[in-house]
């Protein structure tokens, strides 16, 4: 935070909080119920994860929970001192990309779900959708990253707005991800649902299952807020440092906070353990048996657990 205001440590009537980059001190009540949210939720994510051997699911799910509760403690720090450095660097850095995990383990249920319930009717081979858009997540978490921290430990104007810049790169192409993830899985919807006699005895009663149309609803829900999030904060960004929607703390309490709670939350509750058992490791061989009785002979078809 260069400036004249770089010797500031607390409010002070010169040190004043609109010369803040927030403008402001965070709530601590708000800021204290999402790390007990995010942290309750990393430590049953570690559970679900170990108790039905989901492992990729549960790497990207505590990845992104433990870096809300290590954003958020960058705001509880903020709320003690707006003007710390490293509750900035903290808060910056963490929740700009927190969320992509949350993203990568919605991407990780795609193939899954198409191997149970017809890879015939998919544009590409089933596999392709962990790496095309991992990939493409991983790409957006790297711009991500890199914005913040060049953001976060800048000492001039223009490095800072550098740093702004990725991170809104990184941002737009997340939310390019998310639409075309969303267009591919509409797409094998629409068409499974059109052979939906075709299925396997298994296929259909687990799709009739009320815990797979939990599994479902909460996977849509997830995606809709994570992506409510990403254009919110393209907004933020778009704005520049200190601009009105950046200084607004209900409206970041509302469209980064209560949004990804809710994310999570969904992907919590609605785990894939219990509500969708394909993506369980030791079910790689029932999917490979659905594979069977729909006679795929391609060996790219191979049920890989995530």
């Amino acid at each position: 935070m260069p400036g004249p205001y770089d010797d500031c440590v607390d409010v002070t009537d010169f040190c004043v909080v609109s010369e803040t980059i927030y403008g402001y001190r965070p709530n601590l009540g708000a800021t204290s119920f999402f790390i007990a949210v995010f942290a309750a939720c990393l430590g049953i994510q570690l559970f679900q994860g170990i108790r039905w051997r989901t492992w990729f699911y549960m790497g990207a799910m505590t990845l992104g929970c433990l870096g809300e509760v290590v954003g958020y403690v960058g705001r509880v720090l903020l709320h003690d001192n707006p003007w710390d450095g490293i509750g900035f660097q903290m808060q910056i850095c963490c929740l700009i990309i927190a969320p992509s995990f949350f993203a990568a383990a919605i991407y990780l249920t795609l193939k899954h779900i198409v191997l149970t319930f017809g890879p015939e009717h998919s544009r590409i081979v089933p596999k392709w959708y962990t790496w095309i858009f991992i990939g493409c997540d991983l790409f957006s978490l790297i711009l991500q990253g890199a914005g913040g921290g060049l953001a976060a430990s800048a000492d001039k104007q223009s490095t800072q707005d550098a740093g702004s810049h990725l991170m809104l790169a990184g941002i737009v192409w997340q939310v390019f991800t998310l639409i075309v993830f969303a267009a591919l899985a509409g797409d094998f919807v629409l068409r499974a649902s059109r052979a939906r006699s075709s299925l396997t005895l298994a296929a259909s009663e687990l799709l009739r299952s009320t815990k797979f149309k939990l599994f479902s609803t909460g996977l849509i829900v997830s995606f809709l807020a994570i992506l409510i999030r990403c254009v919110y904060r393209i907004a933020e960004l778009a704005g520049g440092w200190k601009n009105d929607i950046m200084q607004n703390e209900a409206e970041f309490i509302v469209l980064e906070g209560v949004v990804i709670v809710v994310a999570v939350i969904c992907q919590t509750a609605f785990h894939p353990g219990y509500c969708f058992p394909p993506m369980q490791l030791k079910n790689r061989v029932a999917s490979k048996e659905i594979m069977d009785d729909k006679d795929i002979s391609n060996p790219d078809m191979v049920h890989q657990s995530a």
